[in-house]
């Protein structure tokens, strides 16, 4: 049984391939990367594989796919996205599983649109798939701490919303489990973390971790936003991430789902050991 991962020298992608290569043989897994050059040395056999360019996408005699989402505008992702299905499906990939977000079908955020359309076309296809839900990582905010210090304080337009974050590595784990093991064909898994936090709560956790208060301070979408220009952020990027602030704010990030628990066979890490970890 052949494994492929792409992405894998990205955040997740790195995670999932370590997790992995804990429970199967390095014989019987395969990485496609952007330029295996710049790859070092990953323990397992590297493919070129170039979303841009989808003749490099290479996916013979691979049976599970670990198709990781990419980036960029939404158009070009589902391109690239699509590019990638349709390479499985010539290939004959036998599963496909796929790092989609919480409540992809029916989610309002904007961030859905293309895990919508990219979780469709896996369905046409007829190919057995996975869909891993994540929920957005808890490095996504535990990484902006430092700076919220740098500016006196921890800036969102969240106001009292909640979201039930997950730690990467724990979403990671999850793919390598569905990778190494069967009964998954066909399941949509909601990976959230165990609770959902404020950001006011998250601000706290860092005072105490750092023994400095932090404040947080929530504002207008439109404050937020030109803030986020102002960094040099691309436009759609910044509105990308005002957009999941508003829905935050709206309570459609603050379920807490078991899936991801019991995928990995233990609690899933809070957000509070992320603070820690990102300290020091």
């Amino acid at each position: 049984m052949t494994t492929l991962i792409t992405g894998a020298t990205g955040h997740l992608g790195s995670l999932t391939l370590h997790h992995l290569l804990r429970r199967v043989p390095a014989s019987e897994v395969v990485v496609s990367v952007r330029d295996p050059a710049k790859a070092g040395d990953l323990g397992v056999e590297v493919r070129r594989g170039d979303f841009d360019r989808p003749g490099t996408l290479d996916f013979a005699g691979v049976d599970r796919l670990m198709l990781i989402s990419t980036d960029g505008p939404d158009e070009a992702r589902i391109a690239k996205q699509s590019a990638a299905v349709r390479a499985a499906q010539d290939a004959g990939v036998r599963h496909i599983v796929y790092s989609s977000v919480t409540d992809a079908p029916t989610s309002p955020l904007s961030l859905a649109v293309v895990h919508r359309a990219t979780e469709e076309l896996i369905r046409s296809t007829g190919i057995p798939f996975t869909f891993l839900r994540n929920a957005l990582y808890h490095e996504n905010y535990t990484g902006r701490l430092a700076g919220a210090y740098e500016r006196g304080a921890l800036v969102t337009a969240t106001g009292d919303g909640r979201i039930a974050s997950a730690s990467r590595d724990d979403l990671a784990l999850a793919a390598a489990v569905v990778l190494s093991s069967g009964g998954h064909e066909f399941a949509a898994y909601e990976l959230t973390g165990p609770r959902a936090w404020s950001f006011a709560e998250l601000a706290e956790a860092a005072g105490k971790v750092t023994g400095k208060p932090l404040e947080h301070k929530s504002v207008p979408d439109a404050e937020l936003l030109t803030g986020l220009k102002a960094t040099g952020l691309p436009d759609f990027v910044a509105e990308l991430l005002v957009d999941i602030q508003a829905n935050i704010r709206a309570g459609a990030l603050a379920e807490v789902r078991p899936d991801l628990e019991e995928l990995i066979g233990r609690p899933a890490t809070p957000v509070e050991e992320a603070v820690r970890v990102s300290a020091g």
